[in-house]
């Protein structure tokens, strides 16, 4: 016997019965759903008494931490909103940290305590796990932290337990690292030494340079992304991952990096003759064109996406050659943001094309961007100083 109790708005109660036990008490399965209908409840209805005839359906109480990862967060949240190179972050930090610790315990049985002395533990040389000497580092735990707090936030807006174990433990500090970007007169020096380079990888530099696009952002760039006549590139996927030689293209980052950004016109000027030699490329190339219907911007020659790691080992061969100052390929983002700030551009309209969530990021990343244009700005007010006007100009008192 199935029915359903309507407990809110859009919230139902699901129940099954199934006979009774030795003691001849009633069994009962339930759970709690959010529903916009009865219809739409009555076919979570329907779903949960298959789970419950197949003894597939455990319930809250008796859930491990293991459990719960393996057929509700990764099936319901992880694969679906993570990227896939993010995603395969998480589950070796789930598979090396945090299953061997969490994984057999029921959901309920979680307290703060087990995370405070979890986090702890993090901190001695026997929790790497890598081979290598030392302990963990900031940045590391940080992200433990994060990838734990995911799995238990589900449990808890699932419904699975009550309260979260994580609340009231603090985030583990990471000591900030200075961020590195150049300046204008350095971007300039840069942007030069490209135009030496292959078409290609010009073009996908000062991608990142002036768009301040992410590296898999513009490896999964295709023609049809591309608004000449809008000045624009539509950033709606990524490829962080590269898996058996086949790029994976997955999300952007978050749901705010799919963003449409207008490019200068000169970049899209130089990107359209790129496109005409990318269209001879093609049809020279012939039946070894590996891209089949698929058009990147940015391919290997045959079509096909660079393995997700080449632009960083390119950049730093660029780099080397022409004897210019070291910066990450990921801090041509930042110099982006740095170049628009410092040229008096919004923080709002840089943190949209850079496609940050927050303003707060953007606030945070730049403060120090922000607060030199702030005493720029306050500098230029010199040349009204009384004193500069001549001493007949200042009153006396």
């Amino acid at each position: 016997m199935a029915s359903i109790e309507k407990r809110g708005a859009n919230s139902y109660r699901l129940i099954v019965e199934l006979g009774y036990d030795a003691n001849g008490k009633r069994i009962k399965r339930s759970k709690t759903v959010k529903a916009t209908g009865v219809r739409e409840a009555k076919l979570e209805l329907a779903k949960f008494v298959t789970e419950v005839s197949a003894g597939e359906y455990i319930t809250p109480e008796k859930m491990t931490f293991s459990s719960f990862v393996d057929n509700e967060w990764m099936k319901k949240f992880a694969e679906r909103e993570l990227s896939p190179g993010t995603l395969k972050i998480y589950l070796v930090h789930l598979q090396t940290h945090i299953n061997p610790v969490f994984g057999h315990k029921q959901l309920e049985q979680i307290k703060t305590l087990h995370v405070v002395t979890f986090l702890n533990d993090l901190r001695n040389p026997e929790a790497r796990r890598d081979g290598k000497n030392g302990i963990l580092s900031d940045s590391t735990i940080l992200y433990i932290y994060k990838v734990l707090k995911s799995v238990l936030s589900k449990a808890t807006d699932w419904r699975l337990i009550q309260k979260n174990p994580m609340e009231g433990v603090k985030q583990p500090k990471v000591e900030k690292r200075k961020m590195k970007f150049y300046d204008a007169e350095e971007a300039k020096a840069v942007i030069m030494a490209l135009y030496k380079e292959p078409a290609v990888w010009r073009l996908y530099f000062l991608g990142a340079i002036i768009g301040g696009f992410r590296r898999g952002e513009l490896l999964a760039l295709e023609w049809t992304d591309v608004h000449f006549e809008e000045n624009t590139l539509s950033i709606r996927k990524s490829i962080s991952l590269t898996e058996n030689g086949s790029p994976i293209i997955g999300k952007t980052k978050t749901a705010e990096s799919e963003r449409v950004v207008v490019m200068p016109a000169w970049y899209m000027r130089e990107l359209r003759e790129y496109l005409r030699e990318w269209k001879k490329e093609k049809l020279q190339t012939g039946v070894q064109w590996l891209g089949e219907d698929r058009q990147f911007v940015f391919h290997n020659g045959h079509g096909k996406p660079y393995h997700h790691t080449t632009p960083t080992g390119t950049w730093r061969k660029f780099i080397k050659r022409h004897s210019l100052k070291f910066i990450r390929l990921h801090d041509l983002r930042h110099t982006a943001a740095t170049l628009l700030i410092e040229a008096g551009v919004d923080l709002k309209a840089v943190q949209e094309r850079l496609g940050h969530t927050k303003y707060s990021t953007t606030a945070d990343f730049y403060a120090h961007v922000t607060k030199k244009v702030s005493k720029d700005a306050a500098s230029k007010l010199d040349k009204f100083d009384p004193k500069l006007f001549g001493p007949q100009s200042v009153p006396k008192g």
